[in-house]
């Protein structure tokens, strides 16, 4: 038996033409029968580390039977000049999410994997106390499980309040130990009493994983890092998928 959760993250793969580059985390949400590739906006593109990947690659799951087998799936970033993805913004400038939307009908008919939708957002009037535990899903240093393709889970916890944008930015914090590689990963806490809108997947997505935070002031030689990370909220998925989107990538 897999948990269901471990299906809905994807690994990444960034390449500017024949070029690998990087590699990230990434997971599905599902919306109105649309599907999205969901991950950090700094993926997609990132101006400071002249990172300018022209696709993407994602491993899919293709055998119900045997989860060993996978296939990659290539996703352009552009067309026609014209990126493919969309990412994030609010009041306090861009937010580090992006998602682009897939073509079902290019993916192999048997691919296996679970989506996210609007129903396993936060809900006004659920509890999400201070210290909560919740899990980090992804593929750190792109360590995984080579066998069977699948994510690793980081426990961490709320390290801020929730609900509140911390310093003014459209982000929590989490406590974790978490790595390069990890950008882009679903921020969960498992629901307490899951019902039928739920479906197998009882979770509910708080946040996208962004990246670490640290002290310029730290004395490396004295003082450990921090340990915390910025998580977005994943409310903004609700407005990335509403807006008008491109053709899907295929």
């Amino acid at each position: 038996m897999i948990d269901t959760l471990l299906l809905t993250a994807a690994k990444i793969f960034t390449f500017d033409g024949g070029k690998p580059l990087t590699n990230a985390s990434g997971f599905f949400f599902a919306r109105d029968g649309r599907l999205h590739l969901v991950t950090s906006r700094h993926v997609m593109i990132d101006e400071p580390s002249k990172h300018y990947p022209d696709r993407i690659q994602v491993e899919l799951h293709v055998d119900p039977d045997n989860i060993a087998r996978s296939t990659g799936f290539g996703i352009p970033l552009y067309r026609d000049g014209k990126s493919l993805w969309v990412q994030g913004r609010d009041a306090a400038g861009e937010i580090d999410v992006a998602l682009i939307e897939l073509d079902r009908s290019a993916m192999p008919a048997s691919t296996v994997y679970r989506a996210f939708t609007p129903e396993h957002l936060y809900r006004p009037g659920s509890r999400v106390e201070i210290g909560s535990p919740l899990l980090v899903l992804g593929f750190p240093l792109g360590f995984h499980d080579t066998l069977h393709h699948l994510p690793v889970a980081r426990q961490t916890g709320l390290a801020s309040s929730f609900g509140m944008r911390f310093q003014g930015e459209g982000y929590f914090l989490t406590d974790a130990r978490t790595h390069r590689g990890d950008s882009g990963a679903p921020v969960v806490m498992r629901i307490a009493e899951p019902d039928a809108v739920h479906g197998d997947l009882p979770w509910r997505l708080l946040g996208i994983h962004s990246a670490r935070l640290d002290m310029l002031t730290r004395d490396r030689s004295v003082d450990e890092a921090l340990g915390l990370n910025c998580a977005w909220y994943a409310d903004v998925l609700m407005t990335l998928t509403q807006a008008p989107r491109p053709t899907p990538a295929r």
